[in-house]
């Protein structure tokens, strides 16, 4: 991962400048990301919201970011040079800052924190996430559709809940539409890395998969697939529609704004309370980008007939029967999963090879 924490971090807080008193002061909003503003992916599309912020309020708001934070002890420090300089609310944009946000929010009471993907909240902290397992269920039909090899690959970043359903969602609505789908699945450790990333979808390929899903955030995928000739992927986070037709045959667009919107006016209006959202492509935090004329009309259609019924409620993707990777029953003919368990899931379901790393 590009490390260019120091000289940003400088950056932000000079720009972020030093508190000031008077009552007609913009509301500042921090932002903290894992990757850079240019990874094509997940940190674009949250910096794309916080650009959709400022056009909102305009000169009413003030935002700053640091990007390409490390998971860990610097996001701490990041944070709370954040908070010294002013910020009224900072969003936290990666899993593994929860702790961090914690942290950070227990020593400043009067700064308003959102942390994404994570559980945890306080007083002032709230948390919110995507369903992008509803994103994977319709990338893994049409997957299932297009393998020939019947071999597809997913990379992941780190066996965290949030992962493991995208990959339970995929193959599942994959095997349903081709009995005979194997599901090869290499962890990259990393949310951004282009050179891993790259390696991951080589070393997939070299073993037959013809199709690729990714839960990591740059495009390098999508150029191992393109130089590889006839692998179909998906967008991530983001359209990646510079890969259209192909390799991209579709994506899943992570949208913030209306969410950053919504909370930085609670913010500016006194009326922001800790919550905890976990919004899907009903609420539009969830959509599924462009299917390409490299997927056949039908399974386009059917493609898109899914999208719309876990839209209206009509269908969840994890509908049973559906038994654990051990055999055990999980969900019962008709039962649907519970959120408690698919927030703490921790298992693959049956059909799956291979374990989750510890």
């Amino acid at each position: 991962m590009n490390r260019r924490t120091l000289l940003a971090t400088s950056a932000a807080i000079l720009a972020f400048g030093a508190p000031a008193m008077a009552q007609d002061d913009p509301t500042k909003v921090g932002f903290v990301y894992v990757g850079p503003v240019g990874d094509g992916g997940w940190t674009y599309e949250h910096d794309q919201a916080r650009q959709a912020v400022e056009e909102e309020f305009g000169d009413a708001v003030e935002t700053v970011y640091v990007e390409s934070v490390p998971e860990g002890p610097d996001a701490e420090r990041v944070m709370t040079e954040m908070a010294l300089n002013g910020a009224d609310l900072i969003f936290t944009t990666s899993f593994g800052y929860m702790d961090p946000t914690m942290n950070v929010a227990a020593k400043f009471p009067d700064v308003k924190f959102e942390h994404a993907t994570g559980y945890k909240t306080a007083e002032n902290v709230s948390a919110y996430n995507a369903r992008f397992y509803e994103g994977r269920a319709v990338q893994g039909h049409i997957a299932g559709h297009l393998t020939e090899s019947n071999v597809i690959g997913y990379i992941g970043s780190f066996p965290i809940p949030e992962v493991v359903q995208g990959i339970n969602a995929a193959y599942l609505h994959a095997k349903e539409v081709n009995p005979d789908v194997e599901f090869k699945i290499v962890w990259a450790y990393t949310w951004f890395d282009p050179a891993q990333e790259a390696e991951a979808a080589n070393v997939l390929i070299e073993q037959g998969a013809d199709v690729i899903l990714q839960h990591t955030d740059s495009t390098a995928p999508q150029a191992a697939a393109e130089a590889a000739g006839n692998v179909y992927t998906f967008g991530q986070a983001s359209d990646m529609a510079e890969y259209a037709p192909m390799p991209r045959v579709s994506s899943i667009i992570d949208n913030w704004a209306p969410y950053y919107i919504e909370r930085v006016g609670a913010v500016m209006d006194g009326t922001w309370e800790t919550s905890n959202v976990w919004h899907g492509i009903d609420e539009g935090m969830v959509g599924i980008g462009e299917i390409t004329e490299a997927v056949p009309a039908e399974v386009k259609a059917s493609a898109e007939d899914l999208r719309d019924r876990i839209a209206d409620g009509s269908y969840h993707p994890f509908t049973g029967p559906i038994n654990r990777q051990d055999g055990s029953e999980w969900l019962a003919d008709g039962e649907t999963a519970d959120d408690e368990t698919l927030l703490g899931m921790n298992f693959y379901v049956e059909g799956i090879e291979g374990d989750i790393p510890e």
